[in-house]
């Protein structure tokens, strides 16, 4: 009888340790899903919306720090512009949104992310005007493609 209370007491420690890793540390396994998750949506509206002409901010040259700001960017500029209220915009949008994508394009190691983005990124406003149907995709996507080669090494 006692074997069997340590037997449960160990798988219920066991779980518990699992639970916490998950939801307190970083889970790259999870991270990387998200993203790749995230990308083939970003294909699937980039081939819908390949004749959408309108010019759009999207960042270039991101640095580490500047990806959430960046990220931000794509997001406002996707709420603005597209029904995110449904089909794969919305799937995509709220890949964008998510807790994992988020965390996994967090390059910045400072101790005060907030000012440096600050003091160092562009606000939205400020990414230059790019054609939404090609320019736009490729910078999200590349952005994208960064968190999944950063989540590799």
């Amino acid at each position: 009888m006692k074997l069997v209370l340590l037997c449960l007491f160990a798988v219920c420690c066991y779980s518990l340790a699992q639970t916490t890793t998950t939801t307190n540390g970083p889970n790259t396994s999870l991270q990387k899903r998200k993203l790749e998750e995230a990308l083939r949506q970003l294909n699937e509206v980039k081939r819908r919306q390949q004749h959408y002409e309108e010019m759009l901010n999207a960042p270039e040259n991101i640095e580490d720090c500047c990806c959430l700001s960046a990220l931000q960017c794509f997001k406002a500029n996707m709420q603005v512009h597209f029904n995110v209220t449904e089909g794969k915009e919305k799937k995509l949008y709220n890949s964008l949104k998510n807790h994992l994508t988020v965390r996994s394009l967090d390059f910045c190691n400072s101790g005060n992310d907030t000012l440096h983005e600050e003091l160092i990124c562009c606000t939205h406003s400020t990414w230059p005007l790019v054609n939404f149907s090609f320019e736009f995709f490729n910078r999200l996507e590349s952005l994208i493609q960064r968190g999944i080669t950063k989540l590799n090494n």
